[in-house]
């Protein structure tokens, strides 16, 4: 009986896809619902095998257990001093192997870094989000050491902004650039909440953008193979850098259709790569849409960027719509506006003063970053020169985040316990796709057309063809 499970999966899977192509060239409704169904359906089957393998931590839970597990990044120090960092690849001490990925704390080491085995002892509790489980005050040791190229020059970067940068811009720094959110200070992390910036400091499609941004006005006028293979490139390092987690495959998945659309000469609707991203990515890990919040968060954002907006800024023409500030205030409503729904329903909370600390701030990221990678290269380099070339990304980070703590420190910007529960989340996101199909009901479609072509190529940094 352990092996009905899947035979079905693999039978349905067939017959299912059978189906689809016999009726894929009829174009009609019952195609369509075809299509739904078996895809909901072999998602569920994907996502309960997955289950199944995540039912094996149940009898471990509130238990002391012996695991080796391999370090996904480098540990750093965390609460109670101890060295803290997330594991995969993990298995018991019979040799079970256990699938997803578990938070480690604990005693023992100097140092961990990505790659290592490390082999951990203590009582394991179950664990939100994106993590099956976390260990605290294990007691840690390294069994053998894996160092990559990549993971070095990673390290020499950090100590390079580390050494450009005084505290806490480094950290901000670095957190801006690969999302390195652990050494970042308490406060400075409550006061990007409070304010609604913490999206800053998270990777996503907008760190992506910058550099398909830069390889694009780099060779994107001379040579158009030449700059899609820039692109990809530096997508590729940025994944190896900053790792795959739901947002940054996501945004993976998308810029790279769109950089082979764009190169070939054709494009994606955003609905589209919305769709096929989403699929991609639950069926690469279905954990992401069984309990993963930031991957629905960030589809959601996704989808107000790239649809909201788009049809708002077509349906009010004027004259702002060239206006970079204006355009990020309107994808900075419709993205929070997307995302808000689920926000007060999963953590029950929402600052009032978003919108113009986004574009007090957001707007001035890409410098942000482009200025913060002159100083770590100019620390991990040349040191001796490194305060000359760091200066610049000292005064635009130290006013990004005097920015947030001034606006933190207003009263009554940051509501919690507000509770939402699923019928009224439901219901405002049936409220905001009733809105979608009256804007696009009454939207001339050639001129939204331009603009979500237009935001792609801004966004993604795609040449049109």
């Amino acid at each position: 009986m352990a092996h009905t499970g899947p035979l079905i999966g693999v039978s349905w899977y067939a017959a299912g896809l059978l189906g689809v192509c016999l009726s894929f060239r009829k174009h009609n409704i019952w195609t369509l619902l075809w299509v739904l169904l078996f895809g909901l359906s072999l998602g569920w089957w994907r996502g309960s095998v997955y289950m199944m393998r995540l039912a094996a931590y149940e009898p471990l839970y509130f238990q002391k257990v012996t695991i080796t597990a391999q370090a996904t990044e480098d540990a750093v120090y965390g609460k109670n001093s101890q060295l803290s960092f997330d594991t995969h690849n993990v298995r018991l001490s019979d040799g079970q192997s256990l699938a997803g990925r578990i938070e480690l704390s604990g005693f023992g080491l100097n140092a961990a870094y990505q790659g290592d085995i490390v082999q951990a002892t203590g009582k394991l509790y179950p664990a939100f989000g994106a993590y099956q489980g976390r260990i605290s005050f294990a007691k840690l040791t390294i069994l053998s050491h894996h160092p990559t190229l990549i993971a070095d020059v990673r390290r020499r970067f950090t100590a390079g902004v580390q050494s450009a940068l005084l505290e806490p811009l480094a950290p901000f720094a670095m957190a801006l650039l690969i999302s390195q959110r652990a050494t970042l200070p308490a406060n400075i992390k409550q006061d990007l909440l409070m304010v609604g910036l913490t999206h800053i400091i998270a990777v996503s499609g907008y760190n992506l953008t910058i550099m398909l941004d830069a390889s694009k006005r780099l060779l994107g006028k001379r040579s158009k193979r030449l700059s899609t293979l820039l692109s990809l490139g530096l997508m590729a390092i940025f994944l190896l850098l900053a790792g795959a987690s739901a947002s940054i495959a996501r945004a993976a998945i998308v810029s790279t259709l769109s950089i082979v659309a764009g190169y070939y000469g054709r494009s994606f609707k955003p609905l589209n790569l919305i769709a096929l991203a989403a699929a991609l990515t639950a069926w690469a890990n279905p954990f992401y849409i069984w309990s993963d919040t930031s991957w629905y968060l960030s589809f959601l954002a996704f989808f107000g960027v790239m649809v909201l907006a788009p049809l708002l800024a077509t349906r009010f023409r004027t004259r702002w719509q060239n206006s970079l500030v204006a355009m990020v205030a309107l994808e900075s409503i419709c993205a929070e506006a997307m995302t808000l729904p689920f926000v007060l329903h999963t953590f029950g909370q929402m600052s009032f003063i978003g919108l113009p600390a986004n574009v007090l701030v957001v707007t001035l990221v890409p410098l942000a970053m482009l200025l913060s990678t002159v100083a770590g290269l100019a620390g991990m380099l040349a040191g001796n020169l490194a305060g000359w070339f760091a200066w610049p990304a000292r005064l635009l980070l130290t006013y990004m985040l005097d920015v947030a703590h001034l606006l933190a420190r207003l009263p009554h910007i940051f509501v919690q316990h507000l509770g939402f529960s699923i019928p009224q989340m439901v219901s405002m996101y049936v409220v905001a796709m009733a809105l979608v199909f009256a804007l696009r009901g009454s939207t001339n479609g050639s001129e939204y057309a331009k603009i979500t072509d237009r935001n792609e190529s801004e966004e993604r940094g795609i040449t049109k063809a």
